[in-house]
């Protein structure tokens, strides 16, 4: 005999318990407390406080078990028990009272099958099309919710064929029981009395445009200003509107004499929204009087947003490579620039960073960036609509980064990004950046930063003159945004390559591609290598808000051809805030490489394989005050063909036993839209020590200043780490 699900039927009885009995925390329950401490009539600021924070105690008087245990045997009922008996007994002490509900339960009824009987021809070809998507399956368990469901799919389907009054009240199961098998078979019909509109397949009569709506607008348009552009009617004076008709017009899927879809409606609604240059977006519809019966009038009404924005940003950064300092963001937001809702981002950011313990190491840079966003593919070529509801976007990228390391060196970098974002779904997101191309030079190189680099050959190979062009594409899977999913995933896989093109034209001219004797292009060297990486994420939600994130990064880069050594920005780093957060930013590694502290900066060593795997426990502490407990671990590697001789090259067998290991605790000012973190982590592995000895989990002296200052990491950041 199969098994009553104890646990499903206890959180069906617990939710439909009312009054909600006090909230307790460790055996205590100190919101009740609080109430108490305010008294009847609080004066004080303090006793108010109480009092809003407090909680009302619960009284046995206000329990009404006979009702109470109703509403339990109707929620088990949805379940599919359908005789269930739930009793109440009632235990006192001196001071409190509990209350006991036993429910008396059978197996659940199961689904026999599904027939349809459905009286409207039209109507019946279109559900029985879709039959095999049911969600009322034989076998499974009977639940309420899935006959709702079942009825919103059946009215979407219907909904997407012109049935624009239908509505899923207006579809009926009906039950024959078995109490032998306890099974239960479901006739799906219509209802007897159905308005006529509900069985009436309604087409688009006229479509009409106002881009410049406002919300208190009482001036009746002038018919005669108006453009009609592929049967769509546009409002207004040509000079006038904002944005191109015939840009519009791409992303408006409702057209004149169509059936009507409310997926078109949504994808209209959705596209013009995505378009960046509309605070709102109404469609509305109307039944058309002076023709035919069975025709919907649409109203597009947009309420433009301000064309331009300015936006200056200052903020003093500390890193926790002890680099603090001021940072100001200068950014100049211009809609809709060439009037096909092209959105253009003049954006200055500059900034200026010193160390505490050594003023003369200091910093700034400067960084103009112009990016020009179009709300399409911008290709020399036709590409056919898709029938997505998000508009997919070209964006252009120019910027120039100029930064001054103080004693040191100054660097200067150019790019230009030409690519493309777009979703398939709610879920997955593409970005391919076919033309990505970077110059940097560094220059004024002082004597020290030169006897540094002889030191470490592999780092002056990376400060080399780098000329990089090649192309990304990022594959993006969430459910993040999928709020009621328990159990949400995210994967992130991104593929890079660069050089290519070139080294077959240098082979076409007959040139041998060596990094011995690398080949040139305007002058300078080109990068030439292959990289590839996978972020996985699951995030698993509790019903008390709290939450378990686990994160595994893996990848892997390879210089060939024309180069030996990745660029310095290409390379995988690990430690600081979004990575092991017990290490400062960049130190771990390469593999069992112990770096200078005192180069800690910008002279980190990076690697060409990565790994890194992290969890961490989120919790409410109070209000938008969040806490959490994490382990990270990881580090980075040189693949064997490197020919740096730094640490110990990547082997797969021997990799966790060179992984870094910290943990620690954060504190977190969650307010939505803003999130301030502070995490403070300890090292519990260390990668460079002797092989046996690697774990240092039983040094950990709290009371001892040297412990905690070696050991310690305060990062201080903006955002989850993952």
């Amino acid at each position: 005999m199969e098994k009553v699900d104890k646990g499903s039927i206890k959180s069906a009885a617990e939710e439909a318990i009312r009054p909600i009995p006090n909230k307790s925390f460790l055996g205590m329950r100190p919101k009740l407390w609080k109430y108490y401490m305010a008294g009847e009539n609080p004066h004080t600021k303090l006793q108010k406080w109480f009092k809003k924070r407090g909680e009302a105690p619960v009284l046995l008087s206000d329990v009404k078990p006979g009702v109470t245990s109703q509403v339990i045997d109707a929620r088990l009922f949805n379940m599919g028990i359908f005789k269930s008996i739930t009793q109440s007994k009632t235990e006192e002490t001196k001071r409190t009272a509990k209350v006991i509900y036993t429910c008396y339960v059978h197996k659940p009824f199961k689904i026999k099958d599904l027939s349809y009987d459905i009286s409207d021809d039209s109507i019946s070809r279109l559900v029985l099309a879709e039959k095999k998507k049911s969600l009322i399956k034989p076998g499974k368990k009977y639940s309420l919710d899935n006959l709702k469901n079942e009825r919103v799919r059946l009215d979407a389907i219907l909904k997407n064929h012109g049935y624009f009054y239908f509505s899923p009240d207006n579809l009926l199961f009906k039950a024959d029981t078995s109490n032998l098998n306890h099974t239960v078979a479901f006739t799906l019909a219509l209802k007897d009395s159905l308005p006529e509109k509900a069985l009436k397949v309604y087409h688009i009569g006229y479509v009409n445009v106002n881009q410049n709506y406002t919300l208190n607008e009482q001036r009746k348009l002038n018919p005669l200003d108006t453009l009609m552009l592929h049967d769509i009617v546009f409002f207004g004076k040509a000079e006038k509107m904002a944005v191109r008709p015939r840009v519009l017009s791409k992303s408006i899927y409702l057209r004149p004499e169509e059936v009507f879809s409310r997926q078109n409606h949504i994808i209209t609604l959705s596209r013009l929204m995505s378009m960046g240059n509309y605070k709102l977006v109404q469609v509305n519809f109307s039944e058309n009087k002076d023709s035919l019966p069975g025709l919907l009038d649409v109203n597009i009404l947009m309420t433009p947003m301000r064309k331009r924005t300015f936006r200056a940003e200052i903020d003093l950064v500390s890193k926790s490579n002890n680099y603090t300092g001021p940072r100001l963001n200068l950014s100049l937001i211009n809609r809709n620039t060439f009037g096909g809702a092209e959105l253009l981002n003049l954006n200055l950011a500059g900034s200026f960073e010193a160390q505490f313990s050594n003023k003369s190491q200091y910093s700034y840079s400067w960084n103009p960036q112009l990016e020009l966003t179009f709300p399409r593919f911008l290709v020399p070529f036709h590409l056919k609509s898709s029938n997505s509801i998000f508009v997919p976007k070209t964006s252009i990228l120019f910027s120039y980064n100029y930064q001054k390391r103080v004693q040191y060196f100054d660097m200067n970098t150019f790019r230009f990004v030409y690519g493309f974002k777009w979703k398939e779904n709610i879920r997955k997101e593409h970005e391919l950046n076919p033309i990505d191309i970077s110059f940097t030079t560094v220059g004024n190189k002082t004597v020290a930063f030169n006897d540094t680099l002889e030191a470490h050959p592999f780092l002056k190979r990376s400060y080399d003159e780098q000329f990089i062009a090649g192309g990304s594409y990022t594959f993006t899977y969430s459910e993040q945004m999928l709020t009621g999913k328990k159990l949400q995933n995210y994967i992130q896989l991104s593929s890079e390559l660069a050089g290519n093109s070139f080294s077959l034209v240098k082979k076409i001219e007959g040139k041998t591609i060596s990094p011995d004797n690398p080949n040139k292009v305007v002058g300078s060297i080109y990068s030439q290598y292959g990289k590839m990486s996978v972020d996985g994420r699951t995030y698993l939600n509790f019903k008390n808000k709290n939450k378990m994130a686990l994160r595994l990064f893996a990848g892997v880069a390879k210089p060939y051809g024309n180069s030996s050594i990745m660029p310095y920005t290409k390379q995988f780093f690990s430690g600081g805030p979004n990575s092991i957060r017990a290490f400062h930013i960049n130190s771990v590694g390469p593999g069992t490489y112990l770096q200078d502290p005192n180069q800690r900066g910008f002279l980190q060593l990076g690697g060409e394989v990565k790994l890194e795997a992290d969890a961490e426990y989120r919790f409410g502490i109070y209000r938008f005050f969040k806490g959490a407990l994490f382990v990270d671990s990881g580090n980075v590697w040189l693949l064997k063909s490197n020919p740096s001789n730094i640490g110990s090259p990547f082997v797969l067998s021997n990799a966790l036993d060179e992984f870094a290991v910290g943990a620690g605790v954060g504190i977190r000012i969650d307010v939505s839209f803003f999130i301030l973190r502070f995490d403070l982590a300890m090292p519990l592995r260390k990668p460079w020590l002797e092989e046996n000895n690697r774990w240092v989990v039983n040094q950990i002296d709290f009371r001892s200043s040297t412990w905690r200052s070696d050991n310690l990491v305060l990062n201080v950041a903006i955002g989850y780490p993952f």
